[in-house]
């Protein structure tokens, strides 16, 4: 499939997670085989209202720190949050011209991603994320606004419905306002998260839509992937929860596209890629924040390994990085003697 000028593979995509899809943990996914990530949400408002703050850089705002990029990460989108389209057509064009005060990116992305999906309380009580389903008007005038703002390809991030399915209509709306991508998410907003998805939604939107279509939603093996794509048609496949602690389901998916064998990794692997995830966010973050928000990390990455609930609750009272690389270390070793 192809979104602007960026040809993608597989169509495998890594899908935004707030406080979870940082630069370390998106590169890891590529390494493995992601073709294409998207960044954790930002809100459009909060970009335009840093530029008349007194924040000189990135390390003093959140947002600043979000909207970071590199040509070393590309493929990559932006995902913009809001409800008005003035804000998220000022957002997307600042970014794409790297305009904004104290910008580090040394690239464009290669789109700006907008956030119509997001169910979770304190995004929807604004009218925002998955709230515009209910809107369809404002939701194609946000589009039509971020599309004449940029040159650079507009996605958007969709669910099923708010709490019935409307995204084949809804997706033909934003198609017809210039979206030149749609990731439907096979679940509504009332839904939430619940076991189980409905990918005949995802069916519905590609034969509504002439644009590409990925789907989402309950991708956690080769086998969830091929399914979702021989029964709907869609372009591609973004995985979200399937990837905590198990980037490899990339490479997996690839290697079931192409007919070869694929080689789980072995505890020992897990446990290097749990120590190297570490290690790397401890390069990007301030120590105290990098092993605060690498321990959910670790706790995914040894899920299922022999003595992981005794490990993950050292994980979580650990106080240094020292003592997380023991308590990995001590993992590997009870591996190996068990081998």
């Amino acid at each position: 499939m192809k979104i602007g000028n960026t040809q993608i593979k597989h169509g495998l995509f890594l899908a935004p997670l707030a406080g979870v899809s940082d630069r370390v943990f998106r590169n890891i996914c590529r390494e493995h085989g992601a073709e294409y990530t998207v960044s954790e949400m930002i809100s459009a408002k909060a970009l335009c209202y840093d530029q008349q703050s007194r924040k000189k850089s990135a390390e003093e705002s959140a947002t600043l720190e979000l909207a970071t990029i590199y040509k070393s990460e590309m493929p990559i989108a932006i995902q913009l949050f809001g409800r008005e389209s003035e804000f998220m057509a000022r957002a997307a064009s600042m970014i794409a011209e790297r305009s904004y005060n104290c910008c580090l990116s040394d690239t464009a992305p290669a789109a700006i991603d907008i956030n119509m999906g997001c169910p979770v309380r304190k995004i929807v009580s604004n009218g925002e994320g998955s709230a515009l389903m209910k809107e369809p008007e404002l939701a194609a005038e946000i589009v039509r606004a971020v599309k004449r703002a940029v040159s650079l390809p507009v996605t958007v991030k969709i669910r099923a419905g708010w709490d019935s399915v409307t995204a084949p209509e809804f997706a033909k709306r934003i198609e017809d306002a210039g979206a030149d991508m749609i990731c439907v998410h096979a679940r509504t907003r009332e839904q939430m998260y619940l076991p189980g998805v409905d990918i005949s939604v995802i069916e519905k939107v590609k034969k509504s839509v002439s644009i590409p279509v990925v789907g989402n939603g309950d991708i956690y093996t080769a086998e969830d992937a091929l399914k979702m794509l021989d029964r709907t048609g869609c372009d591609g496949v973004m995985i979200a929860r399937g990837a905590l602690g198990y980037p490899w389901i990339f490479s997996e998916i690839s290697a079931a596209l192409e007919g070869k064998k694929f080689n789980a990794p072995a505890v020992s692997e897990r446990l290097d890629t749990a120590a190297e995830h570490l290690r790397r966010m401890l390069l990007e973050k301030d120590t105290r924040r990098a092993i605060a928000e690498a321990k959910k990390h670790i706790a995914w990455y040894i899920k299922g390994i022999n003595g992981a609930a005794a490990a993950r609750a050292s994980v979580m009272t650990a106080e240094s990085a020292e003592q997380i690389f023991a308590i990995i270390g001590e993992m590997k070793d009870r591996a190996a003697e068990n081998e």
